[in-house]
């Protein structure tokens, strides 16, 4: 488990929305586990989620801003740190926050700098210093069929395997890693299934409650797989899968991961607000692509949408499955180029094994203990526990002395956005 700074946003400006993520997910150790554009639900956000520090944007009308939010402050200051910020320099506002109880005043533009300190000094300061959460870990694919939630299942089950010293758990701590797995394709999830799973209870009944989860509804909906991995199965209706928004999505993470020491999710599968709100609480998001030229597009555009909303693409690696197959002339180093970031991890290709193990299923850790396909789900569960790789650089254009066609290849893989 890592530390970490919990923070609810407030901020009703969505022009400065994409900036103001950008520099909070850039600090190492923050965590956004509510983005609120509407003051009126702050007082609810507090209750439901856990957080350490609040942070509100007073603009573009500060005089409202603060009628609405005073009060909140003021009735949580003792756990909650709240942190301002604005153009207005009006002496009489600033009065007002801070007698409500406003901890910080930051006045626009600053550098990002001045930001990052004030959150590390006000976290240092707090009562309940920052606490020790799991690791979130979402799976995105970028088209259907490449592998996500035969990735996640696996990928949970390696975790739940591992012993001390192969991950970066409480110290002195003698028992496996407590693991998750959680469905985020409400509709049509397969996660259960893949682990042959029945759940008398979804991720539906998680989301029903409006306020902070306890940790005993944390144990009642989870199933509990023989390999010591807990499910949160997808809604058995599609009635409710609609009715799960945003933020039922964050508050049942934000809840696990104060329960789990991993949390690994099949999805989100769209750029959604249910998607934006488990970036924020992102530690590494996986990026899974095949040596195809519409994965590869999908994933420049998913890459190119993350930056644009100021998510932080260090915490992104990039995973090619089912590599080894013929691939039509596309190789690593022509997505390497085109996506400009190398790829962290790949999984090789035997579709024989992995579909009889579907299909039976059970996962790979005990149907096929010593397939390739095994070992390198392990090998990813291990760099991820251990410790979090670093980014790849930005790798050089490859010298184009192959055949003519591939010219064209490239121009494929680098066409629209």
């Amino acid at each position: 488990m890592s530390r970490v700074i919990r923070l609810i946003v407030l901020n009703a400006d969505e022009e400065a929305a994409p900036e103001l993520r950008q520099c909070l997910l850039s600090t190492p150790g923050v965590k956004i586990v509510a983005e609120l554009d509407d003051p009126a639900c702050l007082a609810a956000a507090v209750q439901q989620f856990p957080a350490e520090i609040l942070l509100i944007h007073l603009d573009p009308d500060p005089a409202a801003m603060m009628e609405v939010v005073a009060p909140v402050v003021e009735a949580h200051k003792e756990h909650l740190a709240a942190i301002a910020m604005t153009e207005d320099r009006d002496a009489e506002l600033v009065v007002r926050a801070m007698r409500a109880g406003m901890r910080e005043f930051l006045w626009k533009p600053f550098p990002p700098e001045d930001l990052r300190e004030i959150l590390t000094r006000v976290a240092t300061d707090l009562a309940t210093a920052p606490r020790r959460l799991g690791r979130l870990i979402p799976v995105m694919g970028t088209c259907g069929g490449v592998g996500v939630t035969t990735l996640v299942t696996n990928l949970a089950v390696e975790l739940a395997q591992l012993r001390p010293g192969e991950w970066e758990g409480v110290p002195g701590a003698s028992a496996p890693p407590r693991v998750a797995v959680v469905d985020l394709d409400f509709r049509f999830g397969q996660v259960a299934m893949f682990l042959d799973a029945r759940a008398n209870y979804t991720i539906a009944d998680l989301c029903d409650s409006p306020e902070r989860i306890e940790p005993q509804m944390v144990e009642r909906v989870m199933v509990k797989h023989s390999s010591g991995v807990h499910v949160l199965a997808a809604p058995n209706d599609l009635e409710r899968a609609e009715r799960i928004s945003a933020a039922h999505a964050a508050g049942a993470l934000a809840a696990l991961v104060e329960h789990y020491d991993f949390v690994v999710t099949d999805g989100p599968s769209r750029f959604d607000p249910t998607a934006r709100a488990v970036l924020d609480m992102t530690d590494i998001c996986l990026l899974v692509l095949q040596l195809l030229v519409p994965s590869v597009r999908n994933a420049d555009r998913i890459l190119h949408e993350m930056a644009r909303g100021g998510y932080n693409l260090e915490r992104v690696r990039l995973v090619c499955n089912r590599f080894g197959r013929e691939a039509g002339y596309l190789e690593l180093a022509d997505v390497e180029a085109t996506l400009g970031r190398k790829l962290s991890f790949t999984i090789p290709d035997d579709w024989k094994t992995s579909s009889t193990a579907v299909n039976v299923g059970t996962p790979l850790l005990e149907w096929a203990p010593k397939s390739r396909l095994r070992v390198a789900y392990r090998q990813i569960a291990l760099a991820l526990a251990a410790r979090m790789p670093e980014p790849s650089e930005k790798p050089q254009e490859p010298q184009r002395t192959r055949e003519p066609q591939r010219r064209g290849l490239l121009a494929r893989l680098a066409g629209q956005r």
